[in-house]
């Protein structure tokens, strides 16, 4: 059984192959252009991919050593993501999959971060917790199966994703900021300067409260001290890195101990931050949790993660016809 996936939701074109469940290969163009603009502009994002999308196809086909004529079915994510970008991708799987005669499999784009899980070892048994944290999304999710996920917790404004982005450019650090804040947080002191932490019922999350109010720090330091920001850099990054992942993990903690779940997982870009990777490390250990956290290269968009998830979706028969169509808002 030969999948081949795409994977093109946002300023990543991607292409994979699985074969019977296993990865053969797993190819993503990153597109550098938007670092000039401080942020992805969806126009130019959408043309790159038009530029990107067969290269990275043939030479994902060509490290899998699988022939177009050994496909079984095109996968694709369909949604969430910039609708212009999911355009290139779906386009280009519709058309790949009639020239073929395979069918089609659509991919929810958060469900297949959760299911990055599934491609190397050790798997997460069921059910499972996964706190799910990116750019635009902030979830916990319930696994009760492969394609048996329920979100009982989210956030109800910004995503901690955005959250990171948002004060690194306050900090005048360039595109992408949340990989600077880590690198800066890692020499800092994180109780150096502390933050409000929101207050939101149940499991769900707010992050809008928290730019709020380092935006007015900030400012507050910076009128006393101009060149406070240069000079305190390490210590201001590593305590907005604390706030923030404070706030995930003790809603994090609160959903396991209401649901009784100890096998715990983290998915989506911000996964790839170190610091939330200790940190945790050494809660589930503290809690005796089974901590699952994926590779690097399965944190941020990639098609693998959208092979997988077609590996089980294949295997029920579920497919979508010619009349599919992208959704920038598509529920999970």
């Amino acid at each position: 059984m030969n999948i081949l996936a795409i994977e093109s939701s946002c300023d990543e074109t991607s292409a994979a192959v699985i074969t019977n469940g296993k990865i053969g290969s797993n190819v993503v163009a990153t597109q550098l252009i938007h670092a000039q603009y401080g942020g992805v502009v969806p126009e130019l994002a959408s043309r790159a991919h038009q530029q990107h999308i067969l290269p990275v196809v043939d030479k994902a086909l060509n490290d899998a050593k699988v022939a177009k004529k050994d496909l079984d079915a095109i996968a694709f994510t369909r949604g969430p993501g910039l609708l212009g970008a999911l355009l290139v991708g779906t386009s280009f799987a519709k058309s790949m999959a009639l020239g073929l005669n395979i069918p089609l499999i659509e991919i929810n784009h958060m469900q297949a971060h959760v299911l990055a899980h599934f491609i190397d070892d050790p798997k997460p048994a069921f059910p499972f917790l996964c706190l799910t944290v990116s750019g635009g999304h902030t979830q916990i999710v319930k696994v009760s199966g492969p394609l048996e996920m329920e979100i009982i917790g989210e956030t109800k404004d910004d995503a901690v994703g955005e959250a990171f982005d948002k004060t690194a450019k306050l900090l005048d650090l360039p595109y992408p900021g949340g990989p600077l804040i880590d690198r800066h947080a890692a020499n800092g002191n994180p109780l150096a300067y502390p933050f409000p932490l929101p207050e939101m019922p149940g499991l769900d999350f707010s992050f809008s409260g928290i730019k709020t109010s380092f935006l007015y720090f900030l400012q507050k330091q910076v009128q006393l001290e101009p060149e406070f920001v240069a000079q305190n850099l390490d210590d201001i990054c590593a305590s907005i890195q604390y706030t923030l992942i404070d706030i995930l993990l003790k809603k994090l903690k609160k959903a396991a101990r209401e649901i009784g779940i100890r096998e715990i997982a983290i998915a989506g870009g911000v996964s790839a931050n170190s610091g939330l990777r200790r940190s945790i490390k050494e809660l589930g250990e503290k809690l005796d949790w089974h901590v699952y956290i994926p590779a690097f290269e399965y944190c941020t968009d990639n098609a693998a993660m959208i092979a997988i998830a077609a590996h089980y979706k294949f295997l029920q028969n579920d497919f979508c016809d010619q009349t599919v169509s992208p959704m920038a808002r598509m529920e999970f």
